[in-house]
């Protein structure tokens, strides 16, 4: 016990390069640690203290070491308060805020924060139920025993698993209630934003720029949504009034729904998808301000004005006034809620100042620092040599669960074979299903080639991609 404890101050701490001390005292003779030429450790100011006494090892308890370097490691996590405000029209908006979620790690314990927003339509029955299920949905999609840069990793699939997951188990029952989601995990100084519909969540980082972490799934936005939904056999187009008038916003039919994802909406088809997009980037130390809203809030105000109108503010007032500000603009058409995350250094409580003046849409960036490069405006030499930047470490927004699923994702590996990639229920040898199965990809159509779905799932699936019949069919027979 008392080597492996040692190896963990070895591998744990072997990053901080102040000064070099060897622990070889503290080492059995057959320890690795001892054998390794050069193989020194690297200890905090307390710790090296404690160590050395003119020029002498003296013996600490290892417990000591570890408690007192695990408090220095988390002093660099960021500090993160929130706020919340709503005026309501239907009571359709739900959200779900939960800090200091706990998780046992390979290398210890360590937390994470979510906070979600739900816009339901249609009544609030599949909002409430994403509310209640789909966090547990997600985190029993990601392996045990991952350490943190791999459970960060897995996050995007194991989102796109419990969205599915969440969905299916809602038309399960038989109602027609659906519901936009833009969910956030905030582990460490990574952000992982998944998102369906049109509610957003949008950053602005302490240097004044403006990131876009969700994807607006209205089908007057993407073309490619549109011919997805037409080639599954979903219509598109616009409220017929007669005469050939048409008005509103493009729907898709049946039920006239205008969002090409969500979750829930029995009652439109399955080809209203609940894959989401994902996005996931990485803050740098100076911290930033999230705001997570629904369309209430960004069909009134731009993003630009959301940040600006709140500035100086604490979370909780600024959640306030932006939903303040949104219904002064359009009035109460609908639900208006948001939700303020502040992700600050440490010991820092005061609300984000105001960041550099910048001219123009330049402090806007919707692309990330690896893919500056592609920008059209050239940067002043002081704009080039702007702090640390928030950068993207992954982002997928297919609708296919072939693509979303595949082998080349993330920590593929550490994924059991027989269990099902969406509903994590175990699948006999030969019963599970390739993710692959009916693609038109010749070279994936081998039945050996996971990951593998069950029965069910692969059923949904189906549904998804216009393969078979709308769920809507499927669960009628049980329904009064």
């Amino acid at each position: 016990m008392r080597e492996d404890l040692v190896c963990i101050v070895r591998l744990s701490l072997r990053l901080r390069r102040e000064n070099e001390f060897d622990l070889s005292p503290f080492c059995f003779d057959h320890c690795n640690c001892r054998k390794e030429k050069g193989n020194l450790l690297v200890l905090g100011r307390e710790s090296r203290a404690m160590l050395t006494k003119s020029g002498n090892h003296q013996t600490v308890p290892l417990s000591v070491l570890l408690k007192r370097e695990l408090a220095n490691e988390k002093v660099e996590r960021p500090e993160l308060t929130h706020g919340q405000a709503s005026q309501r029209k239907k009571g359709e908006d739900l959200t779900f805020i939960k800090t200091e979620c706990q998780r046992v790690l390979g290398d210890g314990v360590t937390t994470y924060s979510v906070y979600a927003l739900f816009d339901g339509h249609n009544g609030s029955a599949a909002a409430i139920y994403s509310k209640e299920n789909l966090l547990n949905n997600v985190v029993n999609a990601i392996p045990q025993d991952l350490n943190s840069e791999e459970w960060v990793a897995a996050l995007p699939r194991a989102l796109v698993a419990g969205f599915v997951k969440t969905d299916k188990d809602f038309q399960e029952r038989a109602q027609t209630s659906g519901t936009t989601v833009t969910f956030v995990i905030i582990e460490g100084w990574v952000l992982t934003v998944a998102s369906v519909g049109d509610s957003r969540g949008v950053l602005e980082s302490a240097e004044g720029s403006i990131y876009y972490l969700s994807a607006d799934h209205r089908l007057d936005c993407s073309e490619e949504e549109r011919e997805r939904i037409t080639a599954s056999g979903g219509e598109v187009g616009r409220l017929n009034t007669g005469a050939g008038t048409e008005i509103g916003p493009l729907r898709c039919w049946p039920g006239g729904l205008c969002l090409s994802r969500s979750i829930g909406d029995l009652d439109v088809g399955e080809y209203i998808v609940p894959v989401p997009h994902v996005k996931q980037v990485k803050l740098s130390s100076t911290g930033g301000r999230l705001i997570i809203s629904s369309d209430g809030v960004w069909d009134a105000l731009s993003a630009e004005t959301a940040f600006e109108c709140c500035r100086g503010m604490p979370p909780d007032a600024a959640a306030s006034q932006i939903v303040k500000e949104a219904v002064q603009v359009k009035g109460l058409r609908d639900d208006t809620t948001c939700i303020v995350v502040d992700i600050q250094p440490p010991e820092k409580n005061e609300p984000p100042k105001v960041p550099p003046k910048k001219q123009g849409k330049r402090g806007i960036k919707s692309m990330f620092r690896k893919k500056s490069s592609e920008s059209t405006s050239l940067p002043s030499k002081e704009e080039h040599i702007e702090p640390e930047m928030v950068e993207e470490m992954f982002e997928e927004g297919s609708a296919y669960l072939s693509e979303r699923l595949d082998s080349k994702y993330p920590v593929c590996n550490m994924f059991k074979l027989f269990i099902c990639a969406v509903c994590q229920a175990e699948i006999k040898p030969g019963e599970g299903i390739s993710i692959h199965s009916g693609t038109a990809d010749l070279k994936k159509v081998r039945p050996w080639d996971g990951p593998f779905l069950c029965s069910s799932c692969q059923e949904k699936k189906d549904a998804m991609e216009g393969k078979r019949a709308s769920g809507a069919s499927r669960y009628s027979s049980g329904s009064d």
